[in-house]
């Protein structure tokens, strides 16, 4: 095929100016779009999707914010105290925590705190130690825990039900009346007792008073069968006795022997401390007031320098060491004692025995002190002056 018809296929060539070269070329139109395309509805799922991934972006920004928050060291510069009281909501103590300044936001910690307590747990009343800096985690999982400050009261072995109340009452942590009516005297168990704020003073009492009951089954189950005491009531008394005669551990079962014994031989207690409930009853003896020679002959239910056998109660709340001491005392003869000027006793199984180491102790006295005649300072019965003989045909 020659040029000439090769040419006249693609039409005649027509020659362009340099200004026609440059001009662009007619651009086609841009195909319409569908009518599918142009639908409401589409563009309606375009916005929410477009929302949808905005708002998850925002949530997953804000659960972020807030975990961090709740995790983060608080806002506190200090140690503090917290308190809680009973029946205080979630959204109550989050508004406290954050009123005090514990922590930066009560609506993270109180919404944070539900998503963490489940299955009954709960936030715990009472008065908590805030670390310096310690996040809404720390602060919701020490609330969590319970454990609170604790405070104590100490009720040593010894004191009479009044003297326990009054050292009850006086404690400015523990809330709460005393009970109109008193316990038995020698059923209040002493102890050091723990507490937390709010705390009120009839649930310590309580507690004293189930705790010192089960001590006395458990130890009268394991007493001696040969004791002449035949009741709980008994034995609480005379352990409340031997409590109030020595505070010396490595005795304190002799000197309940001796009262074993004289209950056996029908013989009268002499016990001073006896002498002093029945003058002053559960308020005690004054630490200035002696007990005088006119002290033996008042006449009461408790001076068992007259009366023969037990009070008709305890004269002080006994620990376990005397409890144990009465329920299985040392096997003696003794029959008296007397103090021997060291803080103990000297024991004796007869009569001139006895009263040879009563003249040693008033000498010891004598060299202390000197007291008028007709107001004489004894020191009580088994362990005093004069000491009775046993019963005829005991």
């Amino acid at each position: 095929m020659s040029e000439a018809s090769s040419g006249g296929d693609r039409g005649p060539i027509i020659p362009k100016s340099p200004s026609e070269a440059l001009k662009p070329e007619r651009v086609p139109a841009p195909p319409k779009r569908s009518r599918k395309a142009r639908s409401q509805f589409v563009i309606f799922l375009n916005f929410v999707m477009t929302m949808v991934v905005l708002v998850c972006v925002a949530a997953v920004a804000g659960f972020y914010y807030v975990i961090s928050s709740f995790q983060e060291p608080g806002p506190l510069e200090a140690n503090t105290h917290f308190t809680v009281r009973s029946g205080a909501g979630l959204a109550e103590i989050a508004n406290n925590l954050e009123r005090n300044g514990v922590v930066s936001d009560a609506r993270i910690f109180r919404y944070v705190s539900a998503t963490y307590l489940r299955d009954g747990q709960t936030l715990k009343a009472g008065e908590y130690e805030v670390k310096a800096g310690a996040s809404m985690k720390d602060i919701m999982e020490l609330l969590e825990s319970g454990k609170s400050i604790l405070y104590s009261v100490v009720l040593p072995e010894g004191l009479t039900v009044r003297q326990m109340m009054l050292r009850l009452n006086e404690d400015t942590v523990l809330e709460g009346d005393l009970p109109t009516e008193l316990p038995d005297e020698g059923f209040l168990r002493p102890d050091t007792y723990k507490f937390s704020r709010g705390t009120k003073r009839a649930d310590i009492i309580q507690q004293m008073r189930v705790s010192q009951q089960k001590l006395i089954d458990e130890i009268w189950e394991r007493r001696d069968p040969d004791l002449p005491i035949k009741t709980k009531e008994e034995f609480v008394t005379l352990a409340s006795i031997v409590e109030k005669e020595t505070g010396k551990d490595d005795e304190r079962a002799r000197v309940a022997s001796v009262f074993i014994n004289r209950l056996k031989k029908g013989m009268r207690l002499q016990s001073d401390p006896t002498i002093v409930y029945g003058i002053f009853g559960g308020d005690g003896k004054p630490s200035d007031r002696p007990i005088y020679r006119s002290d033996l002959r008042k006449e009461t239910p408790y001076n068992t320098y007259l009366i023969k056998g037990l009070p008709p109660t305890a004269i002080a709340n006994p620990g376990r060491a005397a409890l144990e001491a009465v329920a299985n005392p040392w096997k003696t003869n003794d029959l008296y004692f007397v103090a021997d000027g060291t803080g103990g006793h000297v024991f004796a199984a007869t009569l001139d025995e006895h009263n040879a180491n009563v003249r040693r102790w008033r000498r010891i006295e004598a060299e202390r002190a000197t007291s008028p005649a007709d107001t004489e300072v004894v020191d009580g019965q088994p362990d005093g002056a004069e000491a009775e003989k046993p019963a005829a045909g005991n």
